[in-house]
């Protein structure tokens, strides 16, 4: 007993710094989980940046040029949508060349969620250069 009561103050620090090291390697992760856009976030952007908007509307609303998309996912499944994006139809240009089969799935995922998120934020634009002084 007393050699073992002799080992544990040599331990001790191994055992503590095993557990800091674990706890330190599982933060990255957990702050990479956190901080990844959900499909519906992901398809939300793409919504805006792709041009969809320019046709349907910053809010799916649709616009003279392209039908509203609020109720979407009422009225097609998500294979539907997906061949309209990539296919087009009526006056719906194709996408497939322009659009990832990810992105394509964002953008279904988006479509089709219930309560759709807002794009994010657009990344600031740098400042112009100011003419150089001579």
């Amino acid at each position: 007993m007393t050699a073992f009561l002799r080992i544990i103050p040599r331990l001790l620090p191994i055992v503590v710094l095993t557990a800091v090291i674990g706890a330190y390697t599982q933060i990255p992760e957990v702050a990479r989980a956190e901080a990844l856009p959900t499909p519906e976030a992901s398809g939300a952007t793409l919504f805006r940046d792709k041009g969809c908007a320019y046709c349907h509307g910053a809010n799916t609303q649709g616009t003279p040029k392209g039908p509203s998309l609020l109720n979407v996912r009422k009225t097609m499944k998500a294979p539907q949508i997906a061949s309209q994006i990539k296919n087009g139809g009526q006056k719906m240009p194709s996408f497939d060349d322009s659009l990832s089969s990810k992105e394509i799935d964002q953008l279904v995922a988006y479509l089709r969620a219930k309560h759709r998120p807002q794009p994010a934020p657009q990344p600031a634009q740098p400042a112009a250069n100011p003419p150089a002084q001579n």
